[in-house]
């Protein structure tokens, strides 16, 4: 049996591959294309094509495609095979270069936000040699970028390697300043935790909600949830256990660094982390990620869920973004060190990390908006729609000491007594860590809590690196002029900290008390849902940056705003449709035979004894005939709720529309189900309940 290290990564055709299988000369010059952003020779990408088909064939390979991030949020990709006819009847496997680096795919289907018309078919998709090409099912998956007929982009990919690119340029600029010349790039990293619930798929199948929109739409609270925390780091159930192992292996064959699994809080509820990689890669990686849950959970006799909030009453899931930056020679940028007060270079790209969450919440915040994750913020161990940073004591400290230029008095180091002689002492951290707080400092990088589980972390990164972007490329034109490095230096970091203190909050985010602080005492933002905060996207200063750093073009963010938009709204439409259809037919119909049977029964006894009170079987046959007509009437308010919303002039109305009308619409139905399915006998009920969900896996 191959142990991990063997097969670690033996369905990818990463560097150790290409080193063996290239010539001398081919290899380095495309590590040159790869690591120094050099134009690839066509030459170069033939002798690629040639030793990438012949693995893949080797491993069983018998089609490519042209792997891509569309705006759908999800993957998306189309098969060709590598045989082509030779003169004798037979075939041979065959692939070129040009076949490698460009791809035609058909673009009319896939959302573009005006910028392409229904008729205007052609796209082109573009070979991302900083992704390794793996194998998946047969076929060798090559990572592209994908992008319309006249050129803007249609995916999340090319946004984010050119965030990445600005990054760097605006970064090299500032360590130059402060003597590094050897540095050729700076790469922001990731790795993203990814929470999951696990259900069967019997039960699954059984849920008309779960099949359509990924979430219950129904549901009364079961008798245990997750009040005792005993779920949380708890003993991992067999079946499981068995799903995480397949699981890792699956990843692990595609090079995807698995690292840590784990129960979390909510019942059925887990964890999977990855070891950081380049933010590119990791976006890669965390696509195939969610791909590979789903299908090894099929496999399992189960379902993967990855909606932010599946189950009311218990937490929802989330993708903690753990984002950092480095030099390629491996500096972490955002690294302390011993003496954080000392650090200048540490300090400035803190200060412009800090600079860049304030000036730019809004973009933060409608970057993780989708219909789900505005169910998950504000509870339940997810950050606050409110957007603040958590960076702890000490360097609060730090901060407030530069801010006042007075003497930094230190933090000591204190020894943790546990009280046993035996166990080993070692010393406490000088931050505890927040799991409130929307974006947190916690030792060489920044915590994003606010994904959502079911999202591309394209998108948050994109934002994010473009924001820092901007905030470097400010202090890099000061500091290039400046007469004194650093006096101008001092003065610079200073300023950040005077100017942007208002984003820095440790305590407790879920206090509605700091709610009320952040929003009417510091002028925080509180967009609480998608139709709140997309259409800020376009508002002037965002578009100036994202533009001018040349991240996203005028025309590609009103595409992106009207597509996130519209995906909200088919989301929730979706949701109220689906919620109709289930009253109707199956919850109604229950509850009406479960009271017909019980006032059958209520009869059948008096015609015994007719002095039977039988109190209990009448009230509850009228609390049931009550409750039905309340449904019923419900169920009328959100089929007109839904006239109302098609009824609107755009996609900025639409949302509006239904955040205001058509979400509490569809709550109000809920209620009386609910209530209705606490006092339905269980046979009756047409839906597996959440006690069966949440504890059906064994």
């Amino acid at each position: 049996m191959s142990t991990v290290p063997e097969y670690f990564g033996s369905l990818v055709f990463d560097d150790r591959v290409m080193r063996s299988t290239l010539p001398a000369d081919v290899y380095a010059s495309l590590r040159k294309t790869i690591d120094e952003g050099r134009e690839l020779d066509i030459g170069v990408a033939n002798a690629v094509a040639q030793a990438m088909k012949d693995w893949a064939v080797s491993h069983g390979a018998t089609h490519f495609t042209h792997w891509f991030q569309p705006l759908t949020g999800i993957t998306a990709e189309k098969h060709d095979s590598f045989i082509s006819p030779s003169p004798d009847g037979s075939v041979i496997m065959e692939f070129s270069g040009k076949e490698l680096i460009k791809g035609e795919p058909d673009a009319s289907s896939f959302p573009s936000g005006g910028l392409r018309a229904t008729f205007e078919a052609r796209g082109y998709t573009a070979w991302d040699p900083t992704s390794y090409a793996f194998i998946k099912d047969k076929s060798l998956c090559i990572p592209t970028a994908f992008c319309s007929y006249g050129g803007p982009a249609l995916d999340k990919k090319t946004p984010l390697l050119r965030s990445m690119e600005v990054l760097s340029k605006e970064a090299l600029r500032i360590l130059r300043l402060f003597g590094n010349n050897t540095a050729k790039r700076v790469v922001s990293s990731v790795g993203p935790e990814q929470e999951y619930f696990l259900i069967t798929k019997e039960m699954y199948d059984k849920r008309p909600d779960l099949r359509f929109t990924g979430r219950t739409l129904f549901g009364a609270k079961p008798p245990k949830g997750q009040e005792l925390d005993d779920h949380y780091f708890g003993v991992i159930k067999p079946g499981v256990q068995a799903y995480m192992a397949d699981l890792n292996d699956e990843l692990w064959k595609l090079g995807i660094l698995a690292k840590t699994e784990h129960n979390e809080v909510a019942p059925a509820q887990h964890e999977l982390a990855p070891i950081y990689t380049t933010t590119n890669i990791a976006t890669d990686h965390n696509q195939l990620t969610m791909e590979i849950m789903q299908k090894v959970a099929a496999k399992h006799g189960l379902v993967c869920l990855l909606h932010e909030k599946p189950f009311a009453g218990v937490n929802g899931s989330g993708k903690h973004n753990n984002w950092s930056i480095a030099t390629d020679s491996g500096q972490n940028l955002l690294s302390p060190g011993a003496t954080p007060y000392e650090n200048a270079q540490f300090l400035l790209f803190l200060c412009a990390v800090i600079k860049a969450v304030d000036d730019y919440q809004d973009l933060l915040r409608l970057s993780v908006a989708t219909a789900g994750n505005d169910h998950r913020l504000g509870a339940n161990e997810a950050p606050p729609a409110v957007i603040s940073i958590f960076v702890g004591d000490e360097l609060n400290a730090v901060l407030e000491a530069i801010e006042k230029d007075i003497p930094y008095e230190g933090t000591k180091k204190t020894q943790m007594k546990l009280g046993v002689d035996v166990l080993p002492k070692f010393n406490r951290d000088t931050t505890d860590r927040n799991r409130t707080s929307p974006f947190a400092f916690t030792g060489n990088k920044f915590e994003f809590r606010m994904l959502g589980s079911s999202n591309s972390i394209a998108c948050a990164n994109i934002m994010l690196n473009a924001a820092v972007a901007e905030s470097l490329r400010i202090y890099a034109d000061r500091l290039e002029k400046a007469e004194d490095f650093e006096t101008a230096l001092h003065e610079m970091i200073r300023k950040t900290i005077r100017d942007h203190k208002r984003i820095i909050f440790n305590g407790n985010g879920y206090d509605d008390a700091w709610i009320r602080e952040a929003t009417e005492e510091r002028g925080l933002l509180n967009y609480r849902t998608t139709a709140d905060c997309m259409p800020h996207l376009l508002d002037e200063k965002n578009v100036k940056m994202l533009t001018s750093l040349g991240v996203f073009t005028i025309e590609e963010m009103r595409s992106r705003r009207d597509i996130m938009l519209e995906n909200y709204c088919k989301s929730v439409v979706i949701e109220a449709n689906t919620m109709v259809d289930m009253a109707r037919t199956q919850i109604i119909p229950a509850i009406e035979a479960f009271a017909a049977d019980t006032a059958r029964s209520v009869a059948a006894k008096k015609a015994v004894a007719a002095e039977l009170p039988c109190r209990y079987e009448t009230g509850l046959v009228r609390t049931l005939t009550g409750l039905i007509d309340e449904i019923a009437g419900k169920t009328d308010e959100l089929e007109a709720a839904l006239l109302t919303v098609g009824g609107a002039a755009d996609i900025v109305e639409e949302s509006a529309l239904i955040r205001d009308i058509l979400l509490q619409a569809m709550g109000e139905l809920r209620v009386p189900c609910d209530k209705a399915e606490m006092l339905t006998a269980k046979s009756y009920w047409p839906y597996p309940t959440y006690s069966d969900l949440l504890f059906g896996v064994k």
